[in-house]
């Protein structure tokens, strides 16, 4: 079997060269055309198989080409940020670069500034459910990679699912305890009134998979010191099915921003310079446009809701 284009045009073209079989014939059992295998045997025959190597069919010159210094903006902005050409359009819109997406993507991805991968696209149509800034905050932990000055650390996240607003916070402990510290800090900064939280089921949330405190009938024991503080503040607590984390997708995905965008560029070699960065990380993140808000930040649609309010 051909492994290249190549050696797949150079099967079909070298029985014909060789005089093995007609062109005619050959045409006949080719799943390419006729003046295909015509063009590829005039090559081959005037300088040898490099002719059958695939050319690009890009336009040597455009007529209303993207100039240097918008191409030089444009693959700075994506060296620095590695945003997406829809979001490297928002971002030069508000600059005053005008940049349609479809170039935007070709200038990186000529540069060599995208994933090399192809992805199939699966054609699906959601539902959007229309939500109100705290209406739904999804809450989790994330480990900290590695040990900072010989300790362990963990990443508290609580993100709005309406506006996207995030909050992180770092503690030395994954408790009950840092828990329901976190949320008192996320009801403080929070500008609406927070109506229901999902987390998953780790017994930091809940004591409802925690084997010890199940009854024989399956009902829980003791109350989770989460859940009673919840029910202080008419707070509803939601839990993701065990061994779903997509059912907390949005916490998830953000997550994996933390990921790429801290974790995998910064070391730290004290606590202190950790919260730092994750402080700066979290403002920028606030203020950071979002496919999923058609471009706005998370702050602005705040704003928005915020007006519509008073509206």
């Amino acid at each position: 079997m051909s492994t290249t284009i190549r050696e797949e045009r150079l099967r079909w073209v070298l029985p014909i060269v060789n005089k093995e079989i007609k062109l005619v014939d050959a045409a006949k059992v080719c799943p390419y055309s006729k003046r295909s295998l015509e063009r590829w045997v005039s090559v081959y025959r005037k300088v040898g198989e490099s002719g059958l190597e695939p050319k690009s069919t890009e336009p040597k010159r455009y007529h209303n080409e993207t100039s240097i210094a918008v191409k030089e903006q444009v693959i700075a902005l994506r060296k620095k940020t590695s945003l997406c050409a829809q979001k490297l359009n928002w971002r030069l819109n508000k600059e005053g670069v005008k940049v349609p997406v479809r170039t935007i993507g070709k200038i990186i991805k000529k540069e060599g500034l995208v994933r090399t991968y192809r992805k199939k696209k699966v054609r699906c149509t959601y539902i959007k459910a229309q939500r109100k800034p705290g209406e739904l905050l999804e809450i989790d932990v994330k480990h900290v990679p590695g040990p900072i000055a010989g300790h362990k650390y963990y990443q508290y996240t609580a993100i709005d699912t309406a506006s996207r607003w995030r909050y992180l916070k770092i503690y030395d402990e994954q408790s009950s305890y840092h828990s329901i510290l976190f949320l008192k800090e996320v009801m403080n900064r929070f500008p609406s009134k927070i109506d229901a939280i999902k987390t998953d089921n780790h017994s930091t949330f809940t004591n409802y998979y925690t084997g010890t405190n199940k009854r024989s009938d399956m009902t829980v024991k003791r109350i989770h010191a989460l859940d009673r503080f919840c029910a202080k503040h008419h707070i509803v607590h939601y839990l993701i099915d065990p061994g779903k984390p997509a059912q907390n997708g949005t916490v998830e995905r953000s997550h994996r921003e933390d990921q790429e965008k801290v974790y995998s560029r910064y070391t730290f070699n004290s606590v202190l310079s950790l919260k730092r960065r994750i402080r700066r990380w979290n403002n920028e993140y606030n203020d950071l446009e979002h496919c999923g808000l058609d471009g706005k930040t998370p702050n602005e649609m705040l704003e928005l809701f915020k007006s519509a309010r008073r509206g």
